[in-house]
């Protein structure tokens, strides 16, 4: 990695637009795409998306609970994906979702962004919900590596919306939401570090959220990465997406897996190219 997380991210959007997708092998894809449930057919699966997709889309995101689930196997599986995105120039984001304090999250940022490392990637999605500031080492090893980290705030899962919406008073006696919270310290984080054209450090804002319901202004966020699930099979659409986002639509990773993965093998890489046409369309 030469350049900057958000140099990249604004490279990959330059390129072929703002579609992210998802590699997901849940099991009746891997049997609606021909392929065993093991860890050969999740490898063969990841490598047939990373083909379809090049050309026509530049970010992927790897869901890594789908490889980890068998095993050794499995992350080798996944480490062959990465390789396989890496020489195809794909921006990568492991949805790892980690969160932990101190030295753990420490490791986790030496797995998942030391240069030398078979796992690593562009950017992981992590877990603020143990202070924001217990992954300072981790956001502190991404920027090293020049990579980027996505931190949850307003998810799109129906559980989280309670924990989510809850006040919080900060340290300056200010009530606001937990996740409004969240998008504050990511705002700071990236104002600190100067970070540009985007942060190093993003949110992941679901589509499918109103985010007034949050507290969340998606104006302060022009310059911050957001990766957005919810399009297509959770039921946002391409065409929401100035709607849902703004001013800050032009910094959104718009993430679509399983609507693009039922295509199937013979159709996926056309749904690609159809998808990311469309998202292009609607951001012009």
């Amino acid at each position: 990695m030469s350049s900057s997380f958000g140099d990249r991210l604004a490279a990959a959007f330059a390129a072929t637009g703002p579609l992210c997708v998802g590699i997901d092998p849940h099991p009746y894809l891997l049997e609606q795409w021909g392929l065993p449930a093991g860890a050969a057919g999740v490898r063969e699966f990841g490598l047939r998306v990373v083909d379809g997709v090049a050309g026509s889309a530049s970010i992927v995101k790897p869901q890594v609970a789908f490889f980890e689930r068998w095993g050794s196997a499995g992350f080798a599986a996944l480490e062959d994906v990465l390789a396989a995105g890496r020489d195809r120039g794909l921006l990568q984001i492991g949805d790892a979702k980690r969160g932990d304090i101190g030295t753990t999250m420490d490791a986790y940022g030496e797995a998942w962004f030391d240069r030398s490392s078979p796992l690593r990637v562009d950017a992981l999605t992590v877990s603020p919900y143990l202070g924001f500031g217990s992954m300072a080492g981790l956001v502190g090893r991404a920027r090293a590596a020049d990579a980027g980290v996505f931190v949850l705030a307003a998810t799109s899962n129906v559980e989280a919306l309670t924990t989510q919406t809850a006040v919080r008073t900060d340290d300056h006696g200010a009530e606001g939401t937990v996740a409004s919270g969240i998008v504050d310290d990511v705002l700071l984080d990236n104002q600190t570090a100067g970070d540009a054209p985007f942060g190093s450090v993003g949110l992941v804002l679901g589509a499918t959220v109103d985010l007034d319901d949050y507290g969340i202004d998606a104006a302060r966020l022009t310059t911050t990465p957001v990766l957005a699930p919810g399009f297509g099979h959770q039921g946002a659409s391409y065409a929401d997406l100035p709607r849902l986002f703004g001013a800050a639509a032009g910094a959104v990773l718009v993430s679509a897996s399983r609507a693009l993965l039922s295509a199937g093998p013979a159709g996926f890489a056309e749904a690609v190219r159809r998808d990311a046409d469309q998202v292009r369309s609607c951001l012009a």
